[in-house]
């Protein structure tokens, strides 16, 4: 179904979707950890060895073990750390400092607990993904101009408030009606992670994580998605930072991003979308293909994504206002190719 190279990127991945290998999160579950420790920076200490812990478990593992679940875990500290992360949320890079657990909003808008507008098995994601259960949560860190889901992403329709348990009993059976993966997004999840911490610790079925994220979140949470996730799907939108500032209203973009993605790709399955943009061939386009090409590896899978629409407030910007030509797009995959790209989708 599959070629090769797609093969070759994503093993592990689709192992998992087969049940020949556990599920990140389920090899942390069983890990024990101590999570009884007087410091945030002790915390960090324990979570440092669990993980080394984590990596010499997965490597070892060829087949489906006996994995007997650890009481407290390493999944458990995890928790732990990002509960006190949310009382001076630090979890993207706007690091805003609120306290989320008395109440406190920051950029994102997100509260405590889950706010979901939609979940439900998606057929629209790249291939070797469906069909992904999706689930749609709230808020972004991102103003993109033109979000095409801006009435998620920018709280303009009422979410539903969920608990974990909710959805980690709808993620199970969703596994066991054929569903590949999870399919954190959004919105964002980032926001959401000690949420997700807490679904993925009650999961009963061995399902592959996928983070669907526009990977502005912080190195604090890079560390806790380590050991969780087997797939990082995200966002590679800007090239460089006056773009990201000027459409999406976020600083350091391309600092923090290409940390995250290097970040990724070392730690677990990888796929980079790129939504192009009219008129950002020069500026956006062929920096991050470049940048991919030189840090990553030329058989990293990159999805370019040609159906830019306007929407929300594109008509603030002139290049904006227009869908992608056929020379764009046409362009756009030379341009992925010339910086030697060989594992693209369009």
């Amino acid at each position: 179904m599959f070629d090769e190279k797609v093969k070759s990127v994503l093993g592990r991945y689709f192992s998992k979707v087969k049940n020949q290998l556990p599920s990140n999160f389920m090899v942390a579950k069983s890990i024990p950890a101590n999570i009884d420790l007087a410091s945030e920076a002790l915390l960090w200490e324990e979570h440092e060895k669990r993980l080394d812990e984590f990596k010499k478990l997965q490597g070892s593992i060829s087949s489906i073990p006996e994995l007997s679940e650890a009481r407290p875990s390493f999944l458990d500290l995890k928790i732990k750390i990002a509960g006190m992360l949310m009382r001076h949320c630090v979890l993207c890079e706007h690091r805003c400092g609120v306290n989320r657990m008395e109440g406190q909003k920051g950029k994102c808008r997100a509260g405590m607990e889950f706010e979901v507008s939609s979940l439900f098995d998606h057929y629209g994601e790249e291939p070797e993904l469906v069909p992904s259960f999706t689930v749609f949560t709230m808020g972004c860190s991102f103003k993109c101009l033109h979000c095409q889901n801006y009435t998620i992403s920018q709280w303009i329709e009422r979410g539903t408030t969920m608990s974990a348990e909710e959805i980690a009993e709808i993620v199970d059976r969703a596994r066991r009606n054929g569903s590949r993966n999870l399919n954190c997004v959004g919105g964002n999840p980032d926001q959401y992670l000690y949420s997700w911490l807490r679904v993925f610790n009650m999961l009963k079925e061995n399902i592959p994580i996928v983070w669907n994220s526009n990977a502005f979140y912080s190195l604090e949470q890079a560390k806790l998605l380590s050991g969780c996730v087997d797939v990082y799907l995200l966002d590679f939108k800007y090239g460089n930072n006056k773009c990201a500032k000027e459409i999406s209203g976020v600083d350091n973009y391309f600092e923090v991003v290409s940390r995250n993605h290097l970040l990724a790709f070392k730690d677990a399955d990888l796929i980079i979308r790129i939504l192009v943009l009219p008129e950002h061939l020069d500026c956006c386009l062929r920096p991050i293909v470049n940048w991919i090409s030189r840090n990553l590896s030329l058989d990293v899978r990159v999805n370019l994504m040609w159906q830019y629409r306007p929407e929300w407030r594109a008509n603030e910007r002139k290049e904006l206002r227009r869908r992608l030509t056929n020379k764009e797009m046409v362009d756009s995959l030379n341009i992925a190719k010339e910086a030697g790209l060989r594992n693209i989708l369009t």
